[in-house]
Parts: structure tokens; sequence; C-alpha cells
């Protein structure tokens, strides 16, 4: 008789009562192991690997037990998978199709020892369906029951949990003040109000021995006891609940707290941080990092300010706009150094033609030195590759973001000077079009030509990383003469991922030399290198997928 190799799943939403010595999950797959054996006559036989996951959802399928069940799938080491009930599997109808695919592939088949279901019949992949979609229903109500309910808490002013801001613990639905730890909330206040700099804030602070005090959260975990930084700071100066107000989704709620600073304090506060955030310092413009900060704007004329990000110790200049203006939630946000680029090479290119710059800037008339009026643009040119704070300022009046194109507002009489031409009083600014499109790559908008390409050749260091591995184990593979599969426990990663990952190895030469450049396409990302059939076994085909027109084989 055939043995059929038989695997349980079992899965628990919540954490609690998982610390028993007998949880849902052991139900769960005592049930299942009991199923298994009255099918002994069939030849089914249950594997000894365990496959759980406790305190994950089911709405989403990256869950530890589940991937390693899904690699044993695709390695052939199933044959059939054994759930108490199908919404132990999943809750989500499009994640139950996604994983029927995959079942349907190895020649796998799932039974719930609870529900006579058949996955090889139209019919019962309908009866499935059907279940999965009521499951997902109660799933989703309940999220929105939850939300709902932490919303007219919050507009009546309750504490709902989390972690407190310094200066408060939590006291039933409300908050109760700490009071060394408020006093220190006002210093820090006090002293940002009077030096109205972040950076100098936490200096000040750790030079007059004012630590972060020790606190420990409800699961144990300390937390203090060190100088503040300036994320902290920020977050600080920024938390309505020391105004006395409790916050949802960008709304204020009076609070059943009592408020820690007080309203004009906290106002003077709130106007020094806007300022700030606008750039309006009372330095000189050149001391800004961002080479255009406080020239960009929307299309609809609303400003986009100089901001940045930081992960790890690489630092993401942008040029944002604000939330919530207008109603308008998802704020434009643009990489600098994609805006800069594109903005300094038109500028440049146009002083590479001074004779059709003088003629649209209507200061033709005024030339009698063409190669005077040559030797001056190209040196204009030059200074603004290089990236001139100062020529480039003088010559930018405004950067207008468009759908399909950047337009660059130049004072007549500064172009004028620079070309040493007379006219220098004329008012009428000249116009340089940038023809750059905008599309959306996660979060942020980027700026491509109309090929596609990249207006930046910053290289993207977690794909350079990915192709050095993926190089590495084919060298060990092939020199080693060993499957992945032992190579993959030697690694301490999944023979799947492993798998994806080794395909790219196999890039053309013209497509690897162009990421270790910077110039793929714009918005190419490691989850797209890594998905089915990226790596087309054609070459050229690789280079249409990935490369922009421009760096494509002819």
């Amino acid at each position: 008789m055939k043995t059929v190799r038989c695997a349980i799943y079992t899965r628990k939403s919540s954490e609690e009562g998982l610390e028993q010595d007998f949880n849902s999950l052991d139900a769960q797959r005592e049930a299942c192991a009991a199923y298994i054996l009255s099918q002994a006559g069939e030849g089914w036989t249950q594997l000894p690997a365990q496959y759980d996951d406790g305190g994950v959802s089911g709405g989403t399928l990256e869950r530890p037990g589940l991937r390693r069940l899904l690699d044993d799938v695709a390695s052939g080491c199933i044959d059939i998978i054994v759930v108490y009930k199908v919404d132990r599997l999943t809750r989500s109808l499009l994640d139950f199709a996604k994983l029927v695919e995959a079942f349907d592939g190895a020649n796998v088949s799932f039974v719930s020892v609870t529900q006579a279901f058949n996955t090889t019949t139209s019919m019962g992949r309908l009866t499935l369906n059907m279940l999965l979609s009521f499951a997902q229903f109660e799933r989703e109500v309940t999220a929105e029951r939850i939300r709902d309910k932490i919303a007219a808490s919050k507009a009546k002013g309750m504490w709902m949990g989390g972690i407190p801001p310094l200066g408060y613990q939590p006291n039933g639905r409300s908050l109760a003040i700490i009071p060394e730890h408020a006093e220190l909330v006002r210093e820090i206040f006090r002293r940002y109000a009077d030096l109205g700099n972040v950076r100098l804030l936490a200096e000040t602070l750790e030079r007059d021995g004012m630590l972060a005090p020790e606190r420990q959260t409800a699961t144990g975990r300390k937390m203090g006891g060190r100088p503040f930084t300036r994320g902290q700071l920020y977050l600080m100066l920024a938390c309505r609940t020391y105004l006395g107000e409790i916050s949802h989704h960008g709304t204020a709620h009076k609070g059943l707290h009592q408020a820690i600073v007080d309203r004009d304090l906290w106002d003077k506060v709130q106007a020094t941080l806007a300022d700030n955030r606008q750039g309006q310092h009372s330095g000189r413009r050149s001391s800004s990092p961002s080479l255009l900060a406080g020239l960009v704007i929307a299309s609809d004329g609303a400003p986009l300010f100089a901001d940045h990000a930081t992960k790890g110790k690489v630092r993401y200049r942008y040029y944002a706009g604000r939330p919530g203006v207008d109603g308008n939630e998802k704020a434009m946000r643009i990489p600098a150094r994609e805006l800069e680029t594109a903005v300094v090479e038109r500028l440049a290119q146009a002083f590479e033609d001074p004779l059709t710059l003088a003629a649209e800037a209507g200061l033709l008339q005024g030339v009698r030195d063409i190669a005077g009026l040559r030797a001056a643009a190209l040196g204009a040119a030059a200074l603004v590759r290089q990236r001139d704070r100062e020529v480039i300022l003088a010559l930018v009046g405004a950067v207008q973001i468009e759908a399909t194109r950047i337009a660059i507002r130049c004072p007549g009489d500064a172009v004028a000077t620079i070309l040493k031409l007379p006219g220098g009083s004329t008012k009428t600014p000249l116009i340089l079009i940038a023809e750059v499109r905008l599309t959306r790559s996660g979060r942020a908008l980027r700026l491509i030509d109309d090929r596609g390409g990249r207006l930046s050749t910053e290289i993207d260091p977690s794909i350079v990383r990915l192709l050095a591995q993926a190089h590495r184990w084919w060298r060990i593979l092939r020199d080693e003469q060993i499957d992945i599969r032992t190579l993959s426990q030697r690694e301490k990663v999944t023979a799947s991922w492993m798998t994806r990952v080794v395909r790219l190895a196999f890039l053309s030469p013209t497509v690897t030399e162009a990421i270790l450049a910077g110039r793929q396409k714009s918005g190419l990302a490691v989850a797209a290198l890594l998905e089915s059939g990226a790596v087309d076994p054609s070459w050229n085909e690789q280079e249409k997928r990935i490369l922009p027109a421009v760096h494509q084989m002819r």
C-alpha cells in the first residue's frame, strides 16, 4: 500500500492561553492526529514535523509555520495537509486561491477534519469559496467594530492603551501624572522655546546630565536611562497628550487626563517647530543641505518643503508637501536627489546652447560678441553641473512640479547678468521645461525620463547585496557540486528563497553592470527581481524588463 504523508497545520489568532500545558494548538493537533489514525487503512501516516502558528492572524500568509509548510510542499515532502477547520489555514479568499494553486502545482490535497471538503472537484471549491467568503467577512466586520470602538472611546477622551508619554502612567481609561517626570517634560518644552533648535536642546540636556527616566512597560520591557535623542524630543514636542488631548487619525479630542503643558507654552513651541520645518531659519539659504529649499512648488502653487528621513546611517532627502492641507491626506513626496538632478541638467543644457537661450530670454538683440557669449554661457554651465549653490540660487526663481514635466522659472535679469548681456533690468522670466514625468514607487513619487530611466544614478545597496549573494551561492553550488537543499541548510535559509536568489546570477552582463551603476528602471525593487519569471532565459527579454529603453541593446 502506498504511504500517504500527512502534515498537520494549526493556528490560533491570539496569544491568550498559549502558555498553558494543553492549549488550543494542542487540541487542534490531537483532533487532526486522530483523524489521520482513522485513515490508517488508506496508508495515511502523520509526519513528525509540527507546523504551528500561535498568535498570528489568518488574514496574512506571512506566518512562520505556514511558510515552512509551503516550502515542504514545494519540495515534495507532503501529500496531504490536515487542518481542524479550513479557516485555520486562511481567512482570506484571495490567499486561499493562492494556496490552492500552490497545492495543485505540487499535487497536494488538504483535509478539514470537521468539514467534508474535496478540493479536486468544482463543487468542493465552490463550497470552500463560500465558506471562506464568510470567514473573511467575519474578520473584516470584527476589525471594523474594534476600530469604531477605539474611535468612539477616544472621542470621549479615553486612553485606549499603548505606552503612555513620559510624565504619565495608565489609570484605567485615563492617565495619571507622575509629578517628577511632568516637571522634566515642562523643562524640555521651556528650553526648546528658548533655544529653538532640537539639536541644541539634546546637547544641553545631555551636558546637564538630564537623562530619560527609566520606565518599564506592561510587558516588562525596560526603557529610558539614557540621553534624549533628537527623535524622542521631536515626538515629545509634538505630542498633544501633554496638552490634555487625545489624538486619533489627526483629530484631537479633549482628554479625561490633566494637561502637563499650558496652552501658551504649547503654542510657542509649535510655532517654532513649524518655522523650522519650513526652513525659515535666520541663517543664509546656502547653509541648507537641500539645493532647492524654498524654491519647489506643486502644480497648484502649494510649496514643497525640504525634508528628510533616516534609516540606519543613511539619510534620504525629499521635497514634500504637507498632509491634510485642503483635504489632501497623502502629500506629494519627491526624492531630492532626482529633482535636483533634473533641474541641474536642464539648466546646464540651456547654457550649453547660448544663442537659443538668449533668444528665448529676449536678449538676442544685445548680442555683439558671440565668442564672449559662448565663453560666459559654457562657464555658467560648468558651474551649474558642479552644483555651485550661489549660481543656481541666482538663476532659479521657482521650480514647479507638474504631472508630465518640470517648469523652471529663471529671472530674466539673472540670465542676462550671467551671460554678460545688456537688459539686466528685464522683468520677463525665462521658463525652461524638463521633460520628465512623475511615477509612484511605494510612498514616494519618483521622476523618470520619457524612456523610463531614473534621473539619478543612486545605487540600490539592497539589490547589490542580493546580486553578490546570488553569485556567491552559485559559485559554491558549481565548485562544490552540492544541491540547493544542502547549501540552504548550511546557510540557514529556505531552499525556495535560495532558488529565487541564485537565479539572479544568470542576469545578462549588461543588466548586471547597469544595476551596479544605478541605471536600472525607476522603481525596480528587490521584490520585483525575486518574482516568478523575473529572470527570463533570454538576455534581451531581461533587458526589456529591467533596463530603461535608453540602456537596452539594439
